[in-house]
């Protein structure tokens, strides 16, 4: 990087891709609220650049090397959490735009924050991942995460800065490609059952979006202090025999409605058949292994890090979930207690 660039580069301004998806919104409005100056990158944004939500939003493809490096100009950190469009042709453009991204942080001096997840160990890592644990994925999803964190690990080696979030499945307001919106109940509905895929006496690991934005949010305060490829993992909500979760949903509604959902197997015939017309379904199917033994990440960096692990309690950040989703309307104390 070059004086002129080092110049050039504001401490305070993100190049978030991803935006307009669950985690990278999520990231985005939480570096907004904290006084960053963010950037999105969009595909179909109605001009060039437009300023909304307190954002610029510049229009532009993560698949193509130039549209991402002139957003970045400037940037100190660029954050992919990105993903094909409906998830279709995944395998053949994931690793293309991480590698745009690569390309833009190290022409910027920028540090590219990765929101990680488990995919990229296998059963060989189980039941305790640590982040020197073995990454030896049994799907092709889990090779594609693998190899993206090979690539970020050598451009760490070639000056460029990584910081890598592992986390468990995703919930919370705006994540709508999650395995509790789209396995667990139904957006857009009441609930009226809850479909819980894993295994009971099975654990699980969950984590709320917003406590992941916060932690890379706070990770990024002390990005000079981490090493050039820092992973860390977090605890989220463990779900210690696999019905937490589903109990949770079931208590938040019975409280907010006066109406006990049931509980249920999730039904995984009707995903195999479903599976050769839907990629999401496809990709649900394939990580199936993860419902079946437990998987828990070991914390333990990220707590002598930061002191302690953001945290929201599970019916709050389930409610919060439940209202994001449209499965009832908000009540004005809860609104306000959000909003607060």
């Amino acid at each position: 990087m070059t004086d002129r660039t080092r110049q050039m580069t504001s401490s305070s301004s993100a190049l978030v891709l991803g935006a307009t998806g669950g985690i990278g919104g999520e990231v985005a409005r939480q570096l907004r609220n904290g006084g960053w100056n963010v950037r999105a990158l969009q595909r179909r944004a109605p001009r060039r650049i437009e300023q909304r939500d307190g954002m610029t939003w510049i229009r532009g493809d993560a698949l193509h090397g130039h549209d991402v490096l002139g957003a970045a100009n400037g940037c100190s950190v660029i954050v992919h959490a990105v993903n094909p469009p409906g998830y279709r042709r995944w395998s053949e453009l994931v690793l293309p735009m991480l590698d745009n991204t690569i390309a833009a942080a190290s022409a910027v001096g920028a540090t590219i924050v990765l929101p990680g997840t488990v995919y990229n160990f296998g059963p060989d890592a189980f039941p305790r991942l640590t982040e020197e644990s073995p990454q030896h994925p049994v799907t092709r999803k889990g090779a594609i995460r693998a190899e993206m964190e090979r690539r970020l690990l050598a451009a760490s080696s070639n000056g460029a800065r990584v910081l890598i979030v592992r986390a468990g499945d995703f919930f919370g307001p705006q994540a709508g490609n999650s395995w509790f919106s789209q396995g667990l109940v139904k957006p857009g509905k009441p609930v009226t059952s809850v479909s819980n895929p894993g295994r009971r006496g099975v654990g699980h690991q969950w984590s709320y979006l917003p406590d992941v934005a916060r932690t890379i949010i706070e990770l990024l305060a002390r990005r000079d202090s981490l090493e050039p490829f820092a992973a860390l993992h977090m605890a989220g909500h463990w779900d210690a025999d696999g019905s937490q979760m589903a109990e949770a949903i079931q208590r938040v509604v019975s409280r907010r409605t006066g109406r006990k959902p049931r509980i249920a197997a999730f039904p995984w015939w009707l995903l195999t058949l479903a599976s050769p017309f839907a990629a999401t379904f496809r990709e649900m199917r394939e990580m199936r292994f993860l419902w079946r033994e437990p998987v828990r990440m070991d914390n333990a960096r990220l707590i002598a890090t930061l002191g302690q692990e953001p945290h929201t309690p599970l019916d709050e950040a389930v409610e919060a979930t439940l209202v994001g989703l449209g499965c009832f309307t908000a009540s004005a104390s809860y609104e306000a207690r959000v909003l607060a």
